[in-house]
Parts: C-alpha cells; sequence; structure tokens
C-alpha cells in the first residue's frame, strides 16, 4: 500500500474529510506536515472531494528566519501559505525561562493556529501526526500517567468550533523520511528538541524492537482497530 493511499485509508475509516471543507494544514517545516502539504496536494488533483486548502506555519522566532524555500515548496503545491509571525519563543526562553517548555510552546502555538485557521473561515485543521506518534503517545501515557490513552484521528474542539484531523496515522515516520529527503525541512533551533519524553519513550521502543521487530506495527493494529480502538482515545 502506497503513502497516500494510506492516506486516503485514515480519511475514509474516520471520515476526517467531506465536500466544502475548508482545512488550515498545521505547517512546521518539518518534514511530517510538509509531507502533510503533499498529500493533501495530491488530494486536490483527484475528484474525490470538492475542497479549500491552505497552509498556516506559526514562526515562533518573530521573523529571525526566513522561509522562502517553504514558500516555493508550497507554491508548487497549490497551497496557500500563511507565516503569522509570533514572539513565542522569547516568551518561552527568555522571559519565563521555561526548563521544561514542551507542553506551554504546544498551548501557545496551537492557540495561534486555532485563531488564524478561524479568521481564515476554516472548518478543520489537519496535523502532521503519523503511525509512530500515535504509538509514542500511548506509550507516554501509560508510562507517565498510567492511562492507556492516545490522540483521536478526529477531535472536535468545541470551544473553538473546529474539527482537528490527523490524517496520516498509518503512515509511518521511517516511511515520511525516505519521501522528504530532498523537501526544504527547516531544522528547529529550538534548545529542547530532541531532549523530551517523546524523544526517550521513541528510544525504549527501538530498544524493544531489537526484540520484536513489528512491536510498532502490532502496537498501531491493536489501538485502531475498528472494535477497539474507541477504548484508547482522547481529546488530544
Amino acid at each position: 500500500m502506497n503513502l497516500f493511499t494510506k492516506f486516503i485509508k485514515a480519511i475514509k475509516q474516520f471520515n476526517l474529510v467531506k465536500n466544502d471543507d475548508n482545512i488550515a494544514i498545521g505547517l512546521s517545516g518539518g518534514k511530517d506536515s510538509l509531507f502533510l502539504v503533499d498529500l493533501f496536494s495530491q488530494l486536490q488533483k483527484t475528484t474525490m472531494f470538492d475542497l479549500k486548502v491552505c497552509a498556516i506555519m506559526v514562526d515562533m522566532f518573530n521573523g529571525k528566519y526566513k522561509f522562502d524555500e517553504i514558500q516555493k515548496f508550497c507554491d508548487s503545491r497549490n497551497i496557500t501559505l500563511h507565516i503569522i509571525k509570533t514572539q513565542i519563543y522569547d516568551i518561552l526562553f527568555e522571559y519565563r525561562q521555561e526548563k521544561n517548555p514542551c507542553s506551554l510552546c504546544s498551548k501557545l502555538r496551537k492557540g495561534q493556529l486555532v485563531t488564524t485557521a478561524k479568521e481564515l473561515n476554516c472548518n478543520k485543521i489537519a496535523l502532521g501526526h503519523h503511525a509512530d506518534d500515535l504509538v509514542e503517545t500511548f506509550f507516554m501515557s501509560l508510562m507517565f500517567e498510567g492511562r492507556l490513552s492516545t490522540f483521536k484521528p478526529k477531535t472536535y474542539l468545541s470551544r473553538q468550533d473546529i474539527t482537528q484531523i490527523r490524517p496520516m496515522i498509518y503512515i509511518s515516520e521511517d516511511s515520511i523520511i525516505n519521501f522528504t529527503k530532498d523537501f526544504p525541512i527547516f531544522v528547529n533551533p529550538c534548545p529542547a528538541d530532541k531532549h523530551t519524553k517523546r524523544e526517550e519513550v521513541k528510544k525504549a521502543i527501538n530498544e524493544i524492537e531489537k526484540i520484536s521487530d513489528k512491536f510498532r506495527e502490532y502496537t498501531l493494529k491493536a489501538i485502531l482497530d475498528e472494535t477497539r480502538h474507541q477504548n484508547f482515545f482522547e481529546n488530544r
């Protein structure tokens, strides 16, 4: 099954996209969100749905970095890009001097993403979380919270009146890495990057896969099995 087919499988199984949707892709500049732009560009070339798609990039660094190559990438896929300058990095590391900034950073970026999407009259936000993210979130909940849970493929955010979708949950990180080698990936300069609990869980799963090489695959299958998956999903 190719990657676009896996993308469509998630869309159909969880009813993520419908006609007349106005979808904003949350674009960080990393490989996952760039690949999501590429997938939606392919989707727009089909006749499956009549929809509008744009990309929103929340610039944490208030214009310090140039995103010209990412702009060209989106233009080449006929996806309109909106870059929103913010002072999130300064708030986290200069003013608050956060030692564990990831949770607050995520909330601030998501808040700006939702606000901008609503201003653009979007009814859905698409996020670039993939199969490995779903599995890692499951084990993070188990190991650090004592709960069997992970994020939903589709979540209605009632306070904001917008729906959040994750259409790449059947696509592995390795396959995204292989596909995006020539993409203009923005390397995150955040000092907390690669030094998180998620990264520790990723390493732990890699160790388990030395014993069971299909550990990720089987865990994903168990979570997404249509007869059981509602037991694991939470509004995240």
